[in-house]
């Protein structure tokens, strides 16, 4: 019997329309469907760290809801709030007791993070840095919620992959909403 640690596993979790993209033209997000059903707070629960680039931790790394948003919204983020945040900037530095930022060295950075004791990561976003961590194959688990729109233009979800992947579907689910949640793991064969 080994005594050695599991990895945990980085998990990019991500809303996307069908047309591939994941937020619109100006930045819009207002096509991404949010509901129990698809069980966002128990992905929460299953994470005790979330890997931003510098710009998506700006927008979203610490949103407060109004006031008036319903208790489920505040409850997900301070869920959110939580968690160990670890920013990947080129410029920014500094860390605190909940933020860790990341200049370089981030294949080692990352690694180092993967083997310490602890739940699975989110890698949350945004486009360049699931990009770096999708060509240094540092992404374990594919979690994309396909929403049914198609916006014709926005941010794409891939550009820039430097190598083919193949992965395996490990599930699908599908929700009332029109969602439809696809999880693949990179397949090492």
């Amino acid at each position: 019997m080994s005594n050695r640690v599991k990895s945990r596993k980085i998990i990019l979790d991500l809303a996307v329309t069908l047309d591939g993209f994941i937020e619109g033209k100006n930045g819009e997000v207002d096509w991404c469907i949010m509901d129990s059903e698809m069980g966002f707070i128990n992905f929460l629960n299953q994470i005790d760290t979330i890997f931003y680039g510098r710009k998506s931790y700006d927008l979203w790394g610490e949103f407060t809801p109004e006031i008036e948003d319903p208790n489920t919204d505040k409850e997900m983020w301070e869920l959110i709030h939580s968690k160990e945040k670890v920013i990947f900037s080129k410029t920014q530095k500094g860390s605190n007791y909940k933020t860790i930022y990341i200049n370089d060295n981030i294949l080692e950075e990352v690694n180092r993070l993967k083997n310490k004791p602890g739940k699975d990561i989110w890698l949350y976003g945004g486009s360049s840095l699931i990009t770096t961590f999708i060509n240094l194959g540092l992404v374990d688990e594919f979690r994309l919620s396909v929403h049914p729109v198609i916006l014709g233009e926005g941010k794409p979800l891939f550009t820039d992959i430097k190598q083919r992947l193949n992965l395996n579907m490990v599930d699908t689910r599908t929700f009332s909403s029109g969602v439809v949640q696809l999880i693949y793991h990179l397949n090492t064969n």
